[in-house]
């Protein structure tokens, strides 16, 4: 699932290249996406509709409209979104061989052809939404609805929120003295944005375990943890996310961070700090990988 960086790099790019423009039109072959309403009711809701700016809660991506509506979308595991020029739709599956050309094109790589929704804009472009599993969730209502949605309401401080400081970090935890920190990091009702990649990655940063339990952590290596959190995601972000599996950005390409990775996904590998072997194990029913040298 994309996490905070590589959905901040779809925000980013959507900021860039269609704030401002207005839809004119809607396709559609997974009605089932878009909550609440027919994917022709959906349509006739969208349609003139200016996109006034393109934000970010953890992993929500919110397309804020004229008319006082607001478009949500959560890419869940396999969502990604593409913004091409009209014509590039036409262009036959032959020039996927342009994709290692010096004028790059990754739209006709297999990862982004699993189109199931397409935003058609004034300027010419396409905003299309592709998505492997069809897990994806598109919703449309007033703004103030959207913002207040529970799913929305319960989330935690976003994890580069400016607010979210070393303190408030504190208070988080306080309350959860016997919970495992690999579980705290991921509890999106706590610190929005983080998942499996970086919550192993942070954690091998801090040198913390994640099995540890929050009242067995010193306030110096909380503080690590912290500085850990913060470091990483910009990185990340700088990086334009990790692309270990279906997550592309607007242009279709791949992010540049798993070429940084230390432990996520390295299982058997040889840690490149100690030489000691990458362990993976399951917590919160999902993987995390921790080298048992550099970790406590």
């Amino acid at each position: 699932m994309p996490e905070l960086p590589e959905v901040q790099t779809i925000v980013s790019d959507l900021n860039k290249k269609i704030k401002g423009d207005t839809i004119t039109g809607f396709w559609s072959d997974w009605g089932k996406s878009i909550r609440g309403k027919t994917v022709g009711d959906f349509t006739k809701k969208i349609k003139n509709k200016k996109i006034l700016g393109v934000r970010r809660i953890g992993k929500n991506i919110f397309l804020d409209l004229s008319g006082g509506k607001t478009l949500y979308l959560h890419l869940k595991m396999t969502g990604h979104l593409l913004v091409k020029k009209q014509e590039t739709r036409d262009k036959k599956q032959k020039n996927y061989k342009l994709q290692n050309s010096k004028n790059e094109n990754y739209f006709f790589d297999r990862v982004n052809q699993y189109i199931r929704h397409k935003f058609y804009l004034k300027s010419g472009k396409i905003l299309e939404f592709s998505d492997l599993r069809k897990f994806g969730k598109i919703v449309l209502d007033d703004r103030q609805i959207v913002n207040n949605l529970k799913e929305i309401k319960s989330l935690g401080i976003d994890a580069l929120n400016p607010k979210f400081t070393f303190r408030k970090f504190q208070e988080i935890l306080k309350n959860k003295p016997k919970a495992k920190i690999g579980i705290l990091l991921m509890d999106q009702n706590l610190i929005a944005g983080i998942g499996n990649i970086y919550r192993s990655e942070i954690l091998f940063q801090a040198g913390i375990l994640p099995e540890r339990a929050v009242k067995s952590i010193s306030q110096e290596d909380l503080h690590k943890i912290y500085d850990a959190i913060i470091k990483i995601l910009k990185k990340a972000v700088k990086m334009r996310g990790t692309s270990d599996s279906d997550y592309r950005d607007t242009a279709g390409a791949p992010g540049n961070f798993q070429n940084f990775l230390k432990v996520y996904n390295r299982e058997k590998q040889k840690c490149q700090k100690c030489d000691t072997i990458i362990q993976r194990k399951t917590l919160g029913q999902r993987s995390v990988f921790i080298c048992a040298k550099c970790q406590k």
